[in-house]
């Protein structure tokens, strides 16, 4: 039986999609002791964990390496290997469509690739964030379609994912993971899979529960931010440094978390999962307006910090056409390498507009090929310093040596509090 399987470790196991959440999963799975394939569409991907090369910062190459020559990892572009596996976790992306509505195409597609596949004593379980009711009325629906019932002849759950790349604390094994089954029966067998490789494992009531609670965590993520990027506009109209009230405000031992301003939302769950909410909501008559309103605030940031530039120029005699603008970061967040939904494109593409020369440093992104953009990342010294007119701090990258930056003199606009207890009439803040 499945649950044999699972405790003793002797389950095969499948993961389909390869990226942030896929690969560390499989890693954790096959580290552990089960034997994983990892299914992706990408040949390149595939084609690099088989020559025992990662390409995420948070899985060392020598994890691949030594999974690889253990026997317990295989990457691979053939679906065809589900029909051997004994339970399958879907980690593809959920994106947003162009009006704001779910895309869980591709959750469609690898649902369509298990069907052909899908045997007795089998589960499913589905790890990319969507919104309530995915897997009842998506998945299971076209399971059942083979003719086998949910809770006897296959398992189905939800499992939220919850990485947070370049966490050095919390990453995908010490995170509670919470699970979600279509029927008692499938959260147990999820639960038990899950308690022989990960933390603490938290069940749930079911799988419209467990959707929730991760859009619940990155929508409350949203707002909050929304929150503070609204009182950072406020402020710049009033003459006050938010980031001093907010490291005031936090001092209160109770009632009180700190949220900080930014250019803008970045990376794949807090830009987008709080409209797959909102989306849902819809369906039952009832309109979100806190999650949009915040979607508002959050999106019209990159407006903010290119008005900035502008104005900065502007207090230098110098127009916005023609500036050489210094971006200093294109990652969503500090010291990583992902540039999914990053707000450094949009302020670069804004910029763009006005007819300013861009160009970036980024010491973890050597590259940027993206939505029209083509740039790459410039080493960071006085003399580049001294080449452009004005600098934007979009990421507050530790490697970047700030004292060289500010002694430069060249105008500077800090989005990021990088600059932190310096002051000097060529800095301005978000």
């Amino acid at each position: 039986m499945l649950k044999e399987k699972l405790r003793s470790r002797e389950a095969r196991l499948g993961v389909i999609g390869l990226g942030y959440v896929g690969l560390p999963l499989s890693m954790e799975f096959a580290r552990a002791g089960f034997r994983v394939v990892g299914i992706d569409t990408d040949g390149e991907k595939v084609r690099k964990l088989t020559a025992g090369e990662s390409y995420i910062k948070d899985v060392p190459s020598e994890w691949i390496r030594e999974t690889l020559e253990a026997g317990t990892f295989e990457a691979t572009t053939d679906f065809s290997v589900l029909g051997d596996v004994d339970s399958v976790d879907i980690c593809v992306p959920t994106p947003l469509r162009k009006t704001r509505d779910p895309d869980i195409s591709y959750v469609r597609s690898a649902v369509g690739e298990i069907v052909k596949y899908l045997h007795k004593d089998m589960m499913v379980i589905l790890d990319s964030t969507t919104y309530p009711g995915t897997t009842d009325e998506v998945i299971l629906s076209r399971l059942e379609t083979t003719g086998l019932r949910v809770g006897e002849d296959f398992y189905l759950a939800f499992s939220p994912e919850r990485v947070d790349p370049g966490n050095p604390q919390w990453n995908t094994k010490n995170i509670p993971k919470v699970v979600g089954g279509v029927t008692p029966q499938c959260t147990e067998h999820a639960v038990i899979l899950y308690e022989q490789t990960l933390g603490p494992v938290v069940p749930v009531s079911s799988t419209k529960v467990a959707e929730m609670v991760k859009l619940l965590e990155n929508t409350f993520r949203s707002v909050n931010i929304g929150l503070v990027n609204e009182l950072a506009l406020m402020s710049d109209r009033m003459g006050i440094d938010v980031w001093e009230v907010i490291d005031a405000a936090a001092t209160k031992p109770f009632g009180f978390m700190p949220f900080y301003p930014g250019p803008g939302l970045g990376g794949h769950c807090i830009p987008i999962d709080p409209f797959y909410l909102s989306w849902k909501a819809k369906e039952s008559g009832f309109e979100a307006r806190f999650i949009e309103l915040a979607g508002v605030v959050n999106g019209g940031m990159p407006y903010h910090v290119v008005n900035k530039v502008v104005d900065c120029l502007n207090d230098f005699r110098k127009p916005a056409r023609g500036s050489k603008v210094l971006l200093l970061g294109v990652a969503y967040k500090e010291d990583i390498d992902d540039i999914r939904e990053a707000p450094a494109l949009d302020v670069i593409r804004l910029l763009e507009d006005k007819g300013a020369i861009v160009s970036f440093s980024d010491p973890h992104v050597p590259e940027l090929h993206q939505g029209g953009i083509d740039l790459k990342s410039r080493e960071l010294s006085p003399a580049l310093l001294a080449e452009v007119d004005c600098i934007v701090v979009t990421t507050a990258h530790s490697a970047f040596d700030y004292d060289m930056i500010v002694a430069a003199g060249t105008p500077i606009v800090d989005t990021r509090n990088a600059l932190k207890g310096r002051s000097a009439d060529h800095i301005r803040k978000l």
